[in-house]
């Protein structure tokens, strides 16, 4: 048995950024206090979501990892509680700007910087203008706690995602997230569909999922955004563990043991049956023709 209990926070946001960092710490540190030992906050916690309009205004939160007070301060808490944090922040990099996670291990060693893959465009989700696409790959790390893959939130929506950090290895797929209301469909709530994607890449790859969202009404010019919260832990069968509510600020905790998982992700046959030649489709975008590089 390799038992290993996960953490997913949900918090809201303000634009004081030291409470905004205090709050996070909080939760973490009671969700290590809980024996949470891989804890997941959700994306771009140092700040609102600023993506909810276009304002060249936001472009001066991007910095590299080594000048983000999150990723400092959270590589050292890391460090300091004995957890593995995967660490949300804008990063900048030369001219280019991304969607990043930086990857603490319980040493406070960051092992990895992820930068988000897919890049959403929607009233009230402006992400293109203040992202480039990620350029890092799919990665899969080794922590002190086992081997994890990370996404970024629309990430979360692609099976090809999960697909590619299974075959990579990981143990455990995690997905720090932003979402919640649609400004221009405010009769629409997603929350379920948001969930069960991610319980069916849970299944699929026979993998535990951890996704983290936050809460709270936020405003930037005349569009506001509610988010959803309902952070969740899924097991490897896709079933909920764990689950927040859509409004409260707090974490949960759920315990899995990687080897079971391992031991039915090998007998159920899905990567044995896998037919890479077969899914030439997958490097189309009409599913007919040319190759994506």
């Amino acid at each position: 048995m390799r038992q290993v209990t996960l953490a997913a926070t949900q918090m809201a946001c303000s634009w004081d950024i030291d409470k905004n960092i205090d709050k996070a710490e909080a939760l973490v540190t009671r969700a290590a206090e809980a024996g949470a030992q891989v804890i997941l906050l959700q994306e771009l916690f140092e700040t609102p979501y600023f993506c909810l309009e276009q304002s060249t205004d936001h472009f001066p939160l991007a910095c590299s990892p080594d000048q983000s007070q999150v990723v400092q301060h959270f590589a050292s808490l890391a460090r300091k509680l004995g957890v593995v944090l995967p660490i949300s922040y804008y990063e900048e990099a030369g001219l280019a700007r991304y969607n990043s996670l930086a990857i603490a291990n319980a040493d406070g060693t960051i092992l990895a910087n992820y930068r988000k893959t897919h890049i959403p465009q929607a009233p009230g989700y402006e992400e293109k203008f203040y992202f480039s696409p990620g350029d890092s790959g799919f990665q899969v790390v080794e922590t002190r706690f086992g081997r994890i893959g990370c996404g970024i939130c629309w990430d979360q929506w692609f099976p090809e995602t999960a697909r590619c950090l299974a075959l990579k290895g990981a143990e455990i797929l995690l997905f720090p997230t932003a979402i919640g209301s649609e400004p221009n469909n405010p009769e629409l709530d997603s929350s379920g569909h948001w969930r069960r994607t991610m319980q069916g890449h849970a299944a699929a790859n026979m993998i535990p999922v951890v996704a983290s969202n936050r809460v709270g009404r936020e405003q930037d010019g005349s569009t506001a955004g509610v988010f959803y919260g309902t952070s969740f832990i899924a097991g490897c069968t896709g079933e909920i563990l764990a689950e927040a509510g859509r409004t409260e600020e707090t974490f949960i905790t759920a315990a899995v043991d990687l080897d079971a998982a391992a031991r039915y992700r090998s007998a159920w046959g899905v990567f044995r049956d896998r037919r890479p030649h077969m899914y030439g489709a997958l490097h189309t975008l009409d599913g007919k023709t040319g190759t994506m590089r």
